[in-house]
């Protein structure tokens, strides 16, 4: 391809502003809202204490799966929060222990926004970015340990949010009332 075929192709604009060192573009209002510097496993755990026997139990009989998700915030500097999405699942077939699997997968944002709205971006939308990666490991866990790979169901972290706001509330008048 010659110099002006490629030339043709290539936009002459950058789509991107050109960084400009006069500029202090680390003040709050050029910072974006919301960006992710890095994700990372915490603490990941599988046991399947009785394998290989479970197997041959599970040749007829479906296992119930307990699945428990937890969301936790935590600043780290300013502006910058570390997100951790804990889940366990635990696997049973009658009372025995088909598997446990427990991680805590967490990641560090940078947040700039009022701090009104820091509570619904910290525990909605920052779960929302990191939870199918989390997913992922979660599957590729349990399929490598031998069962049919755990396909978490999306989850509804707004939800999630309002129950824990509904909680506090809860506690915070039950608190009062005892005074």
């Amino acid at each position: 391809m010659a110099d002006d075929e490629l030339n043709d192709i290539v936009p002459t604009k950058r789509f991107t502003p050109e960084p400009n060192a006069g500029d202090d573009s680390n003040n709050i209002e050029n910072a974006p809202p919301l960006m992710i510097n890095g994700q990372y496993v915490k603490d990941l755990s599988f046991e399947a204490p009785n394998a290989p026997d479970i197997f041959t139990l599970m040749q007829s009989e479906v296992p119930t799966i307990q699945v428990d998700v937890n969301v936790e915030a935590e600043p780290k500097g300013e502006s910058l929060f570390e997100v951790a999405l804990t889940v366990r699942a635990e696997a049973k077939l009658k009372d025995e222990l088909a598997y446990l699997c427990e991680i805590e997968y967490a990641g560090l944002f940078s947040v700039n926004i009022p701090e009104e709205h820091l509570g619904p971006v910290l525990l909605i939308e920052c779960p929302l970015i990191v939870f199918p990666f989390l997913r992922r490991i979660i599957a590729d866990i349990t399929g490598d340990g031998g069962f049919a790979p755990l396909m978490l169901a999306p989850i509804d972290f707004a939800a999630l949010y309002q129950q824990r706001m509904a909680a506090a509330q809860e506690a915070k008048q039950s608190e009062s009332n005892s005074e």
